[in-house]
């Protein structure tokens, strides 16, 4: 079940750090009842970042066998990848 959190809990900044790395999900906070802020711990984001990168690499993947390029090896691939996002 999502965590929402009405903006003027806000000010609990120590309540809102704590319970966002204990329950490791996204908080939903809100603004006159809609759906304003998302507010999550930083391990969370680096997981989330971590899928978004590698679902970003599947998409390019697909896109170049589409357009005829070789499938390569997955070592290769890996290899690639870091050199792309970590220099």
């Amino acid at each position: 079940m999502p965590i929402i959190m009405p903006i003027r809990d806000l000010r609990n900044t120590s309540e809102i750090s704590e319970l966002a790395h204990k329950q490791q999900e996204p908080i939903f906070i809100t603004k006159n009842g809609y759906s304003d802020l998302v507010v999550m711990s930083a391990e969370l984001y680096e997981r989330f970042a971590q899928i978004n990168r590698i679902d970003q690499a599947i998409y390019e993947a697909e896109k170049e066998i589409e357009e005829g390029a070789e499938p390569i090896s997955i070592d290769s691939a890996m290899e690639r990848l870091n050199r792309k996002y970590y220099g």
